[in-house]
Parts: structure tokens; sequence; C-alpha cells
């Protein structure tokens, strides 16, 4: 039963009940009219987006793949990787009906009444692999995300047929599918640029040994300048892979320390930025970089982000070709697991997590 309208939330147990253990997430606040933002999202003012710390002239960039072999593309990419942490890329190999697919998939799933939605949570799916859920880690955040996502790590085509969700199931398959070609190239350009040449099976497992893709839903919010959608932080993997709609609000970390610049949408592309998990690998020569989303006041705004990981039981650290070659270890050999582990404890905290591997 939702709370009526005069002052639903004051408390927060009621809050709780509602978005988490009935899985109504933020979807179901959003649509029940609420003329003001419940207290338990309103961040911290240094959370807050700062509209003036924007540089609306710059942008990070935008790369054509169709040539990905071609030394000119191929450097830029290493650049991009090295300088931005993230870039874009258009003309790559996931056919753009594959990307519209997925992206009504997500509608479809975050349309399904909140009980069948709930089927996935914590408490009530059948599996670690397939998670619905909102915010990041709420039980650690003193303000929360005005976010709703569904999880799903890819162990094998038989599980994600048993325990996906049938409306998008086959949806995020065929992308997982059609961006590893895409994924696989972009590794072949970073590794060459690290003069890593040879990416043998071991070194591929240690790069995309595991993958998992989340669908996240920012539906409409009632003052969205006192919470974020996602707040900041770089992402633990290798690298992301993100299809976003055309409604932006994907903020990236300038170079300038405090600045952030809009990640613009592009039809038919993909964004893609390097995780923690590479900058690890390549000592420091590739950076994860900060990012944030905000949050919409007048259109709901989907992603589907595919994360290309380490498998859970692999140690990373600098790759021994850097190290062999005389360069100076900045980090120590982490068990990827703990890695995650640490990551997903805390609230979202900017770079922090990359200092658990720090020498």
């Amino acid at each position: 039963m939702a709370p009526t309208l005069a002052e639903p939330f004051c408390d927060s147990s009621a809050l709780i009940d509602f978005v988490i253990n009935q899985g109504n997430g933020v979807k179901g606040l959003s649509e029940m009219g609420l003329k003001a933002l419940p207290k338990q999202y309103i961040q911290p003012l240094e959370e807050r987006m700062c509209m003036t710390n924007i540089l609306a002239q710059e942008s990070i960039p935008i790369i054509d793949m169709s040539k990905w072999e071609d030394p000119q593309v191929a450097k830029s990419i290493c650049d991009a990787a090295s300088k931005w942490g993230f870039f874009q890329i258009v003309n790559h190999a996931a056919p753009v009906e594959v990307l519209e697919n997925v992206k009504d998939a997500t509608y479809r799933f975050f349309g399904l009444p909140a009980e069948l939605k709930n089927k996935y949570s914590k408490e009530h799916s059948t599996s670690n692999n397939v998670r619905f859920g909102t915010s990041f880690t709420p039980q650690a955040e003193k303000a929360f995300e005005w976010k709703d996502y569904l999880s799903l790590f890819y162990v094998s085509e038989e599980e994600a047929s048993a325990l996906w969700p049938p409306v998008c199931r086959e949806q995020v398959l065929d992308y997982m599918k059609k961006s590893e070609v895409v994924i696989k190239q972009l590794l072949q350009v970073l590794m060459k640029g690290l003069n890593v040449d040879e990416v043998d099976e071991t070194k591929k497992s240690l790069l995309m040994g595991s993958m998992r893709t989340n669908l996240n839903y920012y539906p409409i919010c009632p003052n969205p300048e006192l919470t974020v959608g996602v707040g900041r932080h770089s992402d633990v993997s290798t690298l992301t892979i993100l299809l976003q709609d055309e409604i932006g609000g994907l903020f990236v970390r300038g170079n300038q320390g405090d600045d952030w610049i809009h990640v613009p949408p592009i039809k038919g592309s993909l964004v893609i930025n390097v995780g923690d998990a590479l900058q690890i690998l390549s000592n420091g020569r590739y950076r994860s970089v900060e990012h944030r989303v905000v949050a919409n006041g007048s259109k709901n705004r989907i992603s589907v982000p595919i994360f290309v990981n380490p498998r859970p039981g692999d140690m990373i650290g600098p790759l021994p070709e850097l190290v062999a070659s005389g360069e100076k270890p900045i980090y120590k050999q982490v068990l990827y697991s703990d890695y995650v582990k640490h990551f997903f404890r805390k609230a979202h905290d900017g770079k922090k997590t990359v200092e658990f591997a720090e020498l």
C-alpha cells in the first residue's frame, strides 16, 4: 500500500519498506507525483552538481572505429585512455538495432509491477548473479542515490536462460555478444600501446574473464539539484562499455581537477571508459576517471553499461611485461574479488578505492 502523499516518508523505515522491501524503487517514488524529494535522498552540498563547474567547451574524444587497426586510430584510443580515461566510439561493430533492442528491453523490465521486479531483489533472488536493487549500497550510504538497477553477472548461456528475467534476457545476451567484438578490438589496441603484443588466453581471461551488465533506470526526480543519479566514483572494471539513451546526464571529471565534462548522447555510439583494474594492470598509464550522473527533473533516463572485468579469483597488479622492462610498480598484487568487495562495502567516494591497491 503506497503511503499517503501529505508527508509520505518522515519516517525512514516507511521509505525503506516502500522503496527497498516492497521493490517499488525510486521509480515508485517518482510515480507518486511527490512535490518534494524525500530527505533521505538529499545529498550533502559537496556531493551535488554545481553547474558553474561544467566545462561547456570541452568534450571527451569521439573515435571512429571503422578502421580500428589504422595506427592513427590505435594511437587516438591509447591517448584517450591515458589522458581522459573516457572516449566515445562510433562506427563500431555492435549493430544499432541490437543497441535499440536492449534499450527497449530495459524499459520493459522497469515497466514490470513491483512484485515481479522484487523477485530479483537481494532478499528473493535465487542467485547472487541476478540482482534488482536501488541506489548503490543503501546500508552504507548517508544519502541515497536516485537510481534503480538490474545487475546481471554472466556465467553461461544456460544460467542466463534459467535465471535472467524473460522480458530482457535475449536482448541483453545479444548486446553482450555483439559488443564482445568491440571489447576485443579495444583491448588489443590498448595492450599494444603498452608493448604487450601477444594477448594469449591467460591474458585475455585476466582482462575480460568475467562480464556484468546493468540495466539502469533514472526516473524523473522532483528536486534533481538536491540529489544525484550516481555519485562520484570510478569503475572497478578493466573497461566499461556504456550505452546511453538520448537524454544525457553523464559527467566525467575534467583534467583540471574540479571541473566536469558532459558526455553528450550520440545515436548509435558507445561510451568507453577505463576502469580501476586496467589502471592497475597498466601501472597507471591508462587512467580510470571519476564520473557521475545527475538526476533529471523532466525525463526518465536509462543506460546499459557492460562491465568487462578480471575473474574474481584473479590477482591484479602491474603487468609483468611492464615491470620486466624496468618500470617501477606503483601497485601491489591484489585479489580482484577483495578489490571489488572493498568497493561495494562503502558509499561512492570518488577515486578512493584504488588506494586499496597502492604500494
